[in-house]
């Protein structure tokens, strides 16, 4: 009897061995599902709107979760291009894919005002992780209307030739000014995408993306977004104010209530001290350009003829729409992408960021605090407490 229970006593722990040995071999061959999380720099605290009120809201540091496991939002990378922009364009892709879209693979619209060629299609297709489409522009979205004197039109683009004016003798300029301004979002082939993400030949990214700035966007009630500012050559838009003035005037009810006015004008709005954001940079909502107020704006804008008998660029033409139609909340600055355009630079002056980051740029060329940038008037518009040190990136 004793030799029997003895027995029946080896063979439960035998069992109960045997299972503990199952029970790891499963652990260890699953792997662990737990994702630590990584801890929060001095620089990301400062930013973050629940730790200061005054910050502006911070982007997420934690790594993005597998494309597969996300809700896609309606958006797509959106560029004006020419067959012979191929390979500079091609930098800028290599760039945007490797730093944020292989992680998110969203499409990518090309327009151009003449079709495209199969050599520009198939490099881009075989760059771009998302699908890839291609417009062509109607003739009338890039032409002159039909109130457009030509003939003083070519006469100012000769007296801004000899003043020396950047881009004041180009006709293309103009109209590529005047398609962003009105007509880009019109496009057809945009039609079912609510963001945008507009990407330029020759432009650098500098830093690791791994939160969907879509996504962002639209969880954090964002309209319009930014990486550098700066006023305008006053040369290229002597009445753009007061066609701007004569339509508020006239059409008070587009005004948000909580705007942006004071970044636009030192004087209470008597006079326009030319800052704007740079537009060849922009992540923005399709549906601010399809709203009533910016097409009644646009149309009483172009009526004026400032595109062609001036040179108004769509940069002050959006970013005075953006300050003046949206509360100043729905403008976001991104202040940790890390951005270039020739001659300007965008570099996180945080070092906790630019190595979270993965950033290749260096801190003392960043625009953000220099005297000429206008995104210290942002910072102070809007209240935010600037980031930690950047009175040491300000000479």
């Amino acid at each position: 009897m004793i030799t029997s229970t003895r027995s029946n006593a080896r063979l439960v722990r035998f069992g109960l061995f045997a299972l503990i040995l199952i029970a790891c071999g499963y652990i260890l061959t699953r792997g662990s599902s737990f994702q630590p999380q990584p801890l929060p720099s001095q620089g990301a605290a400062n930013r973050n709107p629940a730790a200061n009120q005054q910050a502006p809201p911070a982007q997420p540091a934690q790594p993005a979760a597998p494309p597969a496991q996300q809700q896609k939002i309606k958006a797509t990378f959106v560029t004006l291009a020419r067959n012979s922009d191929l390979y500079t364009l091609s930098d800028s892709i290599r760039m945007i894919e490797d730093r944020f879209n292989k992680k998110f693979h969203y499409d990518w619209v090309f327009l151009n005002d003449d079709e495209f060629s199969e050599e520009f299609k198939e490099a881009t297709t075989a760059l771009v992780s998302g699908t890839t489409k291609y417009g062509l522009i109607p003739k009338e979205h890039w032409s002159y209307p039909e109130w457009i004197d030509q003939e003083k039109a070519a006469l100012v683009r000769e007296d801004m030739r000899e003043r020396k004016i950047i881009y004041g003798h180009s006709e293309s300029y103009r109209h590529m000014c005047r398609f962003e301004s009105g007509f880009f979002w019109r496009q057809d082939i945009l039609k079912d995408y609510e963001y945008y993400w507009r990407v330029e030949p020759d432009i650098k990214l500098y830093c690791d993306i791994d939160y969907d700035v879509f996504k962002w966007m639209k969880q954090n009630n964002k309209d319009y977004g930014f990486t550098i500012s700066l006023p305008e050559y006053k040369e290229t838009i002597p009445t753009l104010w007061q066609t701007v003035k004569e339509f508020t005037e006239k059409n008070p009810q587009y005004l948000a209530k909580n705007n942006m006015l004071e970044w636009l004008s030192n004087d209470g709005g008597n006079t326009y001290n030319g800052c704007h954001f740079w537009s060849n940079f922009e992540i923005g909502n399709l549906n601010f350009f399809r709203s009533e107020a910016y097409q009644k704006y646009f149309e009483h804008l172009d009526k004026a003829g400032g595109f062609f008998y001036e040179r108004w660029g769509d940069a002050p033409v959006h970013s005075i729409a953006a300050a003046l139609f949206l509360p100043k909340e729905k403008i976001h600055f991104f202040e940790d992408v890390g951005y270039y355009h020739v001659p300007f630079h965008n570099c996180p002056i945080d070092k906790d960021i630019r190595f979270e980051r993965n950033c290749n740029c260096n801190p003392k060329e960043d625009f953000t605090w220099k005297a000429y940038s206008c995104t210290t008037k942002y910072y102070k518009v809007n209240q935010f407490k600037r980031q930690k040190g950047w009175e040491k990136f300000s000479g």
